[in-house]
């Protein structure tokens, strides 16, 4: 069984409005969870021509969160799997709540789940308020570069299809219930470096 949820994942609209964010992030990992526990509990119930014969080993919960539930990482510039949650923003606390409902249906109801966090994501297609289109865009129509508060913060980058083969490979053959960190490296640019 597999679903695709489009999370909402920029953090300025975030802010604006935030009652999204909590809808598709919170509610619908929550709506998510509880299909995919009720097919992994009896899936014939939902499918009697099922082929899946065990759902103890043929289902997995893969939830795709981001680095930003860890805050800003200050001196260290890395986190790792056990750096404590420290959202800012609505759509970072949004995305931590959705990864401790993960963690609890694991916990409480035997869900096999894993849990990857990464960093920013460019490549092909990329939603145009996304950081690189929006820059793209300014040098293109010769208007100012947008900088995010001072231009020091670092952003790591990893390529959509990098990223993509990581979430396979961490579907497929990742350790149920362990939290795996896919980010991108742990030294890039700082915005201040497009000014």
């Amino acid at each position: 069984m597999s679903c695709i949820w489009p999370p909402e994942s920029h953090v300025d609209r975030s802010i604006t409005g935030p009652g999204d964010f909590i809808q598709t992030n919170v509610v619908g990992t929550f709506n998510l969870l509880e299909a995919c526990r009720a097919f992994w509990q009896n899936p014939q119930s939902e499918n009697p021509q099922s082929a899946i014969r065990n759902p103890q080993s043929e289902c997995r919960f893969h939830h795709v969160s981001t680095d930003e539930v860890y805050g800003s990482l200050g001196a260290t510039g890395y986190f790792t799997e056990t750096t404590p949650y420290a959202p800012n923003s609505p759509y970072s606390a949004s995305k931590a709540s959705s990864d401790l409902l993960v963690r609890a249906y694991h916990h409480t109801y035997g869900l096999p789940v894993v849990t990857t966090n990464c960093s920013n994501n460019y490549g092909p297609y990329q939603f145009p308020e996304k950081l690189i289109p929006v820059v793209i865009g300014a040098i293109c129509s010769r208007q100012p570069i947008p900088v995010y508060g001072d231009g020091l913060n670092v952003r790591d980058w990893l390529y959509v299809g990098d990223h993509a083969e990581a979430l396979w490979q961490v579907l497929t053959r990742g350790a149920t219930a362990r939290l795996t960190t896919s980010a991108g490296t742990t030294n890039g640019p700082t915005s201040a470096l497009w000014n």
